[in-house]
């Protein structure tokens, strides 16, 4: 098999690993430059960044017969594999190219854990050594490798993960039988532990090498289980917490295989999906707990509204809010309202007292936050100052139409990307 169909094979079998979005196209016929698909996908950096990445698999053979998994054993997916030589070179020549400005290696499960664990951190060694390679390296980690296999991956990778997939141990045993949780978790723990000790030991001995500088991410399958958003938002809480992820990638089962296990699913929960992240992101940069998102008596999040906009609806008596008087954390916690426009909120009112009409121009959405806020104690929302009377006020902005079927997925997801990435949830 020449190197261009393993190419196509495996840059298709890694494509449902949520950590990055894949992109490219196809385009026919001669001429300058060439856009194809096989591998090449974007990601961001902390500062912002859209940075392109060579997504590949190094094999999709795989030991293991995870039910929603398009690489499993019984899958009868043609397999192929990439030798650490052909990874290295490939990702060296891309780059050479300005094609790529990076590598995200992930492989299935060849022969066992650690030999696969040896293959990967081979390519790796390969790229940073004899190539020279400073670009940027995403590296997944196996779980049941050894750990001295599994100490290499941040020396060689700027970031790691180990994927928990499934958010208990209950569901893995019934759709990936040949993985526990333990497996996941103690390797996620050991690397918390090494990236921890290596930024103590940076802070004294500056010359001491890096080790995993961009952290470590994971990845969980919405959908495919019956696990609720609680437990997967207090799952994701933890992880943060105890393992100090940099990310958990929330990825919507797509039903790509058939197998007794698995739901009978239409369309992957793309909207679920969408407001798990939502929600992950009021966790990481506004300060909510999850146990103030949802609850034993509300487990699931709401799909009509954003998670900050419900808590502020089941939270009534905290507002309206002043926006002259209110500090970082309670302006954080007003709908319309994210991280950069509290901060423009703050700065521009030591020039002067604020008024509504400002606040516009400081980046709130005011179609959210005019329920929310005072201005120098004049308020704009409505004057029925109940729940229901905001939700229908709320989804009127939503269809300006006025007609009630407001619960397009497409409509509600493009509204809700904007503002995930304006931050101003």
């Amino acid at each position: 098999m020449d190197l261009q169909k393993k190419l196509e094979i495996l840059a298709d079998s890694a494509k449902y690993d949520a950590s990055c979005a894949s992109s490219g196209s196809s385009r026919g016929g001669r001429g300058t430059g060439a856009a194809h698909q096989s591998g090449v996908c974007h990601s961001w950096t902390a500062d912002g960044r859209c940075i392109s990445l060579l997504k590949v698999l190094m094999t999709n053979d795989c030991i293991y017969d995870c039910a929603y998994c398009v690489n499993r054993r019984s899958s009868g997916a043609q397999r192929a594999a990439l030798t650490p030589d052909e990874i290295a070179g490939l990702t060296f020549e891309f780059y050479k190219r300005n094609y790529i400005e990076g590598l995200f290696l992930s492989s299935g499960i060849t022969v066992s854990p650690d030999r696969t664990m040896e293959l990967i951190l081979e390519a790796v060694r390969k790229l940073r050594k004899e190539f020279r390679f400073n670009g940027y390296v995403h590296m997944k980690v196996i779980p049941g490798a050894s750990q001295e296999l599994i100490d290499q991956a941040g020396l060689w990778a700027d970031r790691v993960s180990v994927n928990i997939e499934l958010p208990t141990d209950k569901s893995l045993r019934l759709l990936a039988p040949g993985k526990t949780k333990e497996t996941v978790l103690k390797p996620m723990d050991r690397l918390a532990r090494k990236i921890a000790a290596h930024k103590d030991e940076r802070r004294s001995i500056k010359s001491s090498p890096a080790y995993a500088p961009a952290g470590q991410s994971t990845q969980l399958i919405i959908g495919a289980t019956p696990e609720t958003d609680r437990e997967i938002i207090k799952l994701s809480e933890a992880l943060y917490g105890k393992m100090a992820l940099k990310r958990v990638y929330y990825s919507a089962f797509v039903p790509v295989m058939k197998d007794n296990r698995l739901p009978a699913l239409t369309n992957p929960p793309l909207l679920r999906e969408h407001r798990l992240y939502q929600a992950d992101w009021l966790l990481r940069f506004y300060g909510f707990a999850a146990d103030e998102l949802l609850d034993e008596r509300h487990p699931q999040l709401d799909l009509s509204f954003d998670p900050k906009t419900v808590w502020a609806l089941n939270n009534l008596d905290k507002f309206p809010l002043e926006v002259n008087d209110a500090d970082y954390e309670e302006l954080l916690r007003v709908p319309g309202i994210g991280v950069t426009s509290a901060q423009r909120i703050l700065r521009a009112r030591r020039a002067g007292a604020l008024a509504l009409d400002d606040l516009k121009k400081l980046g709130v959405v005011m179609k959210r936050a005019v329920y929310f806020v005072t201005a120098g104690g004049r308020y704009a929302g409505i004057k029925k100052e109940s729940e229901e009377a905001i939700k229908v006020k709320l989804l009127g902005h939503e269809n300006p139409n006025g007609q009630l079927d407001l619960f397009s997925e497409g409509q509600l997801v493009q509204e809700g990307l904007a503002a995930t990435v304006t931050g101003q949830l």
